[in-house]
Formats: C-alpha cells, sequence, structure tokens
C-alpha cells in the first residue's frame, strides 16, 4: 500500500503579519518538499496569526487572509499542503484549507468552537459542517482543526468510518504547566479508539500573554508515538507512515474496520493527483524527554522575547532590588533577548540594605548586564516635605511605603520614555492575587513576566536556573534572605502576608479551582488564615485590571482566563 511521507510545520506566526506567515510557510513547505514529502501541515489560522480577535471583524482583514491563502496556492506545487485560514461566504470560519498543484483543492471548517478560558471563538466564527477526506499517494488523509479532536466523536469518528488512514489535526493550542501530558494522553486515546494515525501540528511561540509550546506529534493507529517535535522551538517534523501498517491494526481489531463500514453522509472526498513514491525510509525519531521546570522556564522566555520582539522593542529596563523576583525576572531577559538588550536599574531607598545593593550588582556582573543606581532619597525626601502639610499629626504608614514604589516606577518609566525601552514588573501571582503590590508604583511597566508564576515556584525556577550549565548566576544570598520589599524598617512579607508555602496552595486552589471557603477550611487550612487570604484576593480585582499583560503558564491565569467583576458584593467568605 506504500508509505505516506508526513511533514508537521511547528512554526511561530504573528498575528496580522499576512506576508511575514505566508513567507514562514512557504520556507517550511520547500524544505518539506526538498525531503520528499507528500504533505505539509501547518497550524491552526497560519495565514492570520492566532489569535487574531476583533481583526475579524474588519472585513478588509478577512479579504487580506484570503489573498494571502491564494498567493500560496499558486506557489504550492509538488507537494500538497493543509493551511490554516479564515473563511467566508454569509459568515466567517475558522478553516483549513488543502493546497495541492497550484490551487485550492478543498476547504473544511472547524466544527467544535471553544468558548472557554482564553476561547471566545463563538465571538466571530460559525460552527462548520461536514467533513473532507482527501486521497493523496493511496494514503486517504481526514482534515480537522485543534478542538475538533479534543471531543470524542464526530468528526474524527465520521472521518474514520469514511476509511480515513491519517487524520491531520491543526492547532493553537496554549500551553500550560503539565498540559502535554494531558494532550498526549487524548490523542493516544482518539488514534487507538478509532484505528487511524494522528498527525498533530501545533504552533510554537508567544502572542500577548499567550504562549503555544509546539509538541507537535504523530500517534500511530495503536497509540503508540511515531515522532514528536521538540517544545517551544520552530522545526520542521517529517516521518513516514507506513499504509500497510494502518491497515494490518484495523483488521486485527473488528471494532476498528470503519472502512468496511458504509461512508457517512457529508463526508468530501477529493481525490488528488499523484501515485505513491519509493523513497529510503527516514531514520528513526529521536524521543523527547519533557522536564516540568524546564518547559515553564522555556514557556517564560519565549513568552518575553516574543512580546518584545514582535512589539518592535530593542531593550527593556527593570528594577532590581536584590531580591529574588526582579533577579529572576533579569535572567529570563537575558537569557530571551541577550544581556546587551537588558539594563538593570538599582533604586535604593533610606531602607534598602547594603546587602540588597551588592546583591543585585552581583546579579548584574554574573549576566553581563548594564546596572544604573539612581537613589531615590532625594526626590522620596521632597516628596515628604511636599505632602507634611497634609499629613500633619498622622503616623506614617502604607501611604509613605507606596510612595517610594511609585518614585521607582517614576524613575523606571522616564528611561523608557528617554530611551524608548521596554519597562518589565517583577511581581509574581501570588503578589497578583493578594494585592501585594502598588499600583503606579512596582507595578507601572509594559510586560510582567512572572505574572502566572506563584512565589513558591519563582524560587523552584531560580534555583534549577542555577543549577544549568554556565553555573549559578541568581547569587545564594538572594535565594536564602526572607522576601522584603523594604519599604520600612525590618519589613518582610510574613509581616502582611502567609507564609508562601501555606500561601499558594490556598491561592492554587481557590483563583485556579474556585474552591470555597468551606472547602478549603474542610481540607485542612486554619479558617483565620483562609478568610484572611479570600479577603484579599476579592478586593483587589481593581487593581489586577489595570497590570500589564504576562506569560500564562497556569490553567487559570489572570486575565482572559479569570473574568470577575470589579465591583461585586459577593464574597467568597
Amino acid at each position: 500500500m506504500g508509505r505516506l511521507r508526513l511533514a508537521l510545520a511547528q512554526i511561530n506566526t504573528t498575528v496580522g503579519d499576512l506576508p511575514g506567515n505566508v513567507a514562514r510557510m512557504m520556507e517550511r513547505l520547500e524544505a518539506a518538499r526538498d525531503q520528499g514529502a507528500d504533505l505539509i501541515a501547518f497550524p491552526e489560522l497560519a495565514i492570520t496569526g492566532y489569535p487574531p480577535e476583533d481583526l475579524l471583524l474588519k472585513p478588509a482583514f478577512v479579504e487580506d487572509n484570503r489573498a494571502a491563502l491564494l498567493e500560496m496556492a499558486e506557489r504550492t506545487r509538488g507537494i500538497t499542503a493543509v493551511v490554516g485560514f479564515v473563511d467566508r461566504d454569509i459568515d466567517l470560519y475558522n478553516a483549513a484549507a488543502v493546497l495541492h498543484d497550484g490551487a485550492v483543492a478543498g476547504i473544511y471548517h472547524k466544527h467544535r468552537l471553544p468558548n472557554y478560558g482564553v476561547f471566545d471563538e463563538l465571538r466571530y466564527f460559525r460552527a462548520g459542517s461536514g467533513e473532507l477526506l482527501v486521497e493523496i499517494g493511496g494514503a486517504r488523509v481526514g482534515i480537522s482543526i485543534c478542538e475538533d479532536i479534543w471531543v470524542p466523536g464526530a468528526p474524527l469518528s465520521r472521518l474514520a468510518r469514511a476509511g480515513a488512514d491519517v487524520v491531520v489535526n491543526i492547532n493553537a493550542s496554549p500551553y500550560h504547566r503539565g498540559k502535554w501530558s494531558r494532550r498526549h494522553r487524548m490523542l493516544s486515546t482518539r488514534a487507538a479508539d478509532h484505528g487511524v494515525v494522528i498527525a498533530y501540528v501545533n504552533q510554537v511561540g508567544g502572542q500577548d500573554e499567550l504562549v503555544f509550546d509546539g509538541n507537535s506529534i504523530v500517534f500511530d493507529a495503536s497509540g503508540e508515538i511515531l515522532a514528536e517535535a521538540p517544545p517551544f522551538e520552530e522545526t520542521l517534523l517529517v516521518c513516514d507512515i507506513e499504509l500497510e501498517r494502518v491497515f494490518r491494526a484495523r483488521l486485527h481489531d473488528p471494532l476498528q474496520r470503519h472502512a468496511a463500514r458504509p461512508v457517512p453522509r457529508g463526508v468530501e472526498r477529493r481525490a488528488l493527483a499523484g501515485a505513491p513514491r519509493e523513497r529510503p525510509p527516514l531514520p528513526p525519531p529521536v524521543a523527547i524527554e519533557h522536564d516540568d521546570l524546564a518547559e515553564v522556564y522555556h514557556a517564560l522566555v519565549l513568552g518575553t522575547r516574543d512580546y518584545v520582539k514582535k512589539n518592535g522593542f530593542q531593550h527593556v529596563v527593570l528594577g532590581l532590588s536584590g531580591g529574588i523576583d526582579s533577579s529572576l525576572t533579569a535572567v529570563i531577559a537575558a537569557d530571551a533577548i541577550g544581556a546587551d538588550a537588558v539594563t538593570g536599574v538599582s533604586l535604593p531607598s533610606r531602607y534598602s540594605s547594603e546587602g540588597s545593593r551588592t546583591d543585585a550588582a552581583a546579579l548584574a556582573d554574573a549576566l553581563g548586564i548594564d546596572l544604573i543606581e539612581l537613589p531615590i532619597e532625594p526626590v522620596f525626601q521632597a516628596a515628604l516635605e511636599t505632602l507634611a502639610p497634609t499629613f500633619e499629626g498622622l503616623e506614617p504608614g502604607v501611604a509613605e511605603e507606596n510612595l517610594q514604589a511609585r518614585i521607582r516606577g517614576m524613575l523606571l518609566m522616564a528611561l523608557s520614555n528617554k530611551f524608548g525601552w521596554l519597562v518589565l514588573t517583577t511581581g509574581n501571582k501570588s503578589e497578583m492575587a493578594t494585592g501585594y503590590s502598588t499600583l503606579y508604583g512596582d507595578m507601572a511597566g509594559g510586560f510582567a513576566v512572572l505574572k502566572d508564576v506563584p512565589k513558591t515556584l519563582v524560587f523552584e525556577l531560580a534555583h534549577w536556573r542555577n543549577a544549568r550549565e554556565g553555573g549559578a548566576v541568581i547569587p545564594k544570598t538572594v535565594l536564602e534572605k526572607p522576601p522584603s520589599a523594604e519599604l520600612r524598617p525590618g519589613q518582610r512579607d510574613v509581616d502582611a502576608l502567609p507564609p508562601y508555602e501555606q500561601l499558594d496552595p490556598i491561592l492554587e486552589r481557590y483563583v485556579e479551582g474556585d474552591w470555597s471557603f468551606d472547602e478549603l477550611v474542610a481540607a485542612g487550612w486554619d479558617a483565620a488564615v483562609v478568610r484572611k487570604v479570600l479577603g484579599m484576593v476579592d478586593h483587589s480585582e481593581y487593581k489586577r485590571r489595570q497590570a500589564p499583560p504576562g506569560v500564562k503558564i497556569t490553567p487559570r491565569a489572570f486575565g482572559k482566563d479569570r473574568r470577575l467583576p470589579i465591583t461585586s458584593r459577593y464574597r467568597g467568605v
């Protein structure tokens, strides 16, 4: 029965860059053709980039995307391509086009439109109906898009009944920690249940708060991995599918002999020109090992790099306090765009310890980034004197503490304005959740690298990065000192918050799992602690709405994932 050589193009598209996305695809198409591939598949909405959001409400954008698809079709020769784009008739469709011999040979419209978490496809698209099955060199290949395969049943079951040997599934599936494992289990189950090869191609790269991990993969008809692409990098995954093995798997399990059943109505079949080709087999694929902390770290690096580069920035700046959050942010930034494109700013006050100043300098030296020192004492003193008549008779407190953070934010933004640098904020998810941050102070900036990273994970990532090749870059003293904002004498985070080892598990369950107060207390947490934490979270929604975007790495990040009203009298306690 021959062999189908399949290529999955795991590429990094940019939303709205239609010519750039087409050029990127054509480069991979030519490489796949040179390797003898019969078919190449690109990610979901690869023409427009994903997610295009309200660009889809602009008719000119939709027409330009269709023109870009036709341009690509004219240049597609000697290989068949599956390309994601936006189709239009009486409505808009999330679509996949099959390009062959200089033309569009078929179009499939996505059936299952996700409308949860970060997805909002029902806002833009109409659900499709009917399936598309193309015959290429003796292989019957079904086409599907992302969510179509996550849900059991049609369209995958109908394609299998129609005799598909391979089902190509094109995706724009965002990353979160541990998602690859769930995804693998699901795809393996679908392949084995239906006796088909599943070729899953996913985009890679950062888009605003989302980061896409790629991790494209092919499962055989028994649910075993045939080939897998590395996460977080562009690559062309090429593998051979032995059609006889698919046929034998179907024969040896009567429940999977779908081709013997009547072809379901509504399945469109297209026979494309071309006979099976004989080629030497490819070498066996390299197995991919998944490392949880490594993947989180690489997601943060990639998300930061693409946000900076795709938005036209060449340089970033951040405050270096000598603490763990700013240290890890600086390391991620240097790994993302290079040390020569990162400037750290030491902004000591009367309360900054000498150790914090030397730790910031040691980190900058180890990374090779520039360090500017701008003491805030003169500005702080002038502000106190200005406010003195109004504050007369009142004890110093949070206002004076936050004044320091706001002076620091002002100075960082001044550097941004003068030199065109992007300000990176350094707050973590634990602080964002509880409101342990200052509006227009440490929250002031363009991108929040650690916005979705709990404090305990910040420490884990810092230790992981220090253990990498090249030696430790974050000083040991930074890893060992008690966390502190250093806005008053002797201040420690535990003065205002429970220890992070207690806080983060409560936050995970309340923010990501929507556990109730009673459920948390029943699970063993102290009622007073839970009441305090939930109150802080509920009260801080207005702050989070004013925070910059940051990389999503958990199943439920602040922002599109978790949409609560600012004005609400319902409380978790």
